[in-house]
């Protein structure tokens, strides 16, 4: 086999890692790439579920001893503690590798500290290979990390003038089938799906991750949250049957913000406690606006149908805007045709003061 280089190591990890994206949580995604003394590939792995072999001790397994003399080339920096596994940074020492190549520096306390360890040992460790493409594949678990509540995407689904039903209140279907699958699909990466009250007494949704083709559902599911301020949801939704953990969150739970509603950053603190990393906004527009208006997205994902209603509730309600001065701005960063609908994935640009 022919030798590889360093860069070209790193994207495959980041490939590698991103197969275990929706069943690591809590734990993060990551990639490995051992390459021998002459530089060839031996050995790979990536961290496929929590509690499971982490992707530097898959791709040792691997590897053997080709891995002596090597280089380890990995998107996070190797854990330095004893958990459900032991320490990556000892496994990697004891395997006799000479250098370790890191994407990002890993922002938990609890288990950063590799790459100080590796030095100590007399490993070369170098940062920073491809970081911006490793960091996307991560963002969620890094960006929980930092600030201590999870990264949260906005998913609406909407006609081309922005109605999200008509106006005897019928929304099903907006989007395609096509559209729904790809939905489900998107379930399946997050650790939590919420929605408002409102949602689940017009709706009744299940907010389960499915196979629409046979209705199965999908082995790991996200907890269910219902942001329910006054405990109105019914005892029979569909949100309560077994299918999933659901959570109702109340006022008299999480506690009220200025609105006398949920307090929002307190139930996004709560689901990083219960080990939440990322979370998928489903529903309604009241709710989306609230999250929108206090700062609380991180990512929209947006379903566009190419129909027209001309009435109807709109999908976003109360976002904070007032006058044009104050509009969220986006940037754009992926607009893709799913079936006959567009899906458009956009990040809200930080407003100034």
């Amino acid at each position: 086999m022919a030798s590889v280089s360093v860069d070209e190591a790193m994207r495959r990890a980041i490939e590698l890692g991103a197969r275990g994206l929706g069943t690591t949580s809590p734990n993060p995604v990551v990639g490995c790439v051992l390459l021998d003394a002459d530089g060839e590939v031996v050995g790979e792995g990536f961290h496929a579920y929590a509690g499971g072999p982490h992707a530097e001790i898959v791709a040792l397994a691997q590897a053997g001893e080709r891995a002596r003399g090597g280089t380890a080339v990995v998107t996070l920096e190797p854990c330095d503690h004893t958990g459900r596994t032991g320490p990556c940074s000892l496994a990697l020492i004891q395997a006799g590798v000479a250098r370790v190549v890191i994407a990002v520096p890993d922002p938990n306390p609890v288990a950063s500290g590799g790459a100080a360890t590796l030095r100590a040992a007399g490993v070369r460790v170098d940062l920073g290979v491809r970081t911006n493409e490793a960091e996307a594949g991560n963002i969620a678990w890094l960006t929980s990390m930092r600030r201590g509540w999870p990264y949260v995407i906005w998913k609406y689904a909407a006609t081309l003038d922005g109605r999200s039903a008509a106006a005897d209140g019928t929304s099903m279907w907006i989007t395609s089938e096509a559209a729904r699958i790809d939905v489900h699909a998107l379930r399946g990466t997050v650790d939590a799906v919420v929605a408002g009250v409102g949602t689940v007494l017009a709706d009744d949704p299940r907010l389960t991750a499915r196979n629409l083709r046979d209705g199965s559902l999908a082995i790991r599911q996200p907890l269910r949250v219902v942001v329910d301020s006054e405990g109105r949801t019914p005892a029979d939704a569909r949100v309560r049957d077994g299918a999933a953990r659901t959570w109702i969150a109340t006022v008299a739970e999480v506690g009220a913000g200025k609105d006398g509603r949920v307090d929002l950053p307190a139930l996004l603190a709560e689901l990083h406690q219960r080990g939440v990393r990322a979370v998928l906004l489903e529903g309604g527009p009241r709710l989306a606006g609230a999250f929108l208006a206090e700062g609380l997205v991180d990512k929209i994902v947006g379903y566009v149908a190419p129909r027209l209603l001309g009435g109807g509730p709109a999908a976003l309600i109360d976002a904070g805007v007032t006058t044009i001065a104050e509009a969220i701005d986006l940037e754009l960063i992926d607009v893709t045709q799913i079936g006959p609908d567009l899906r458009i994935t956009a990040l809200p640009r930080k407003r100034e003061g």
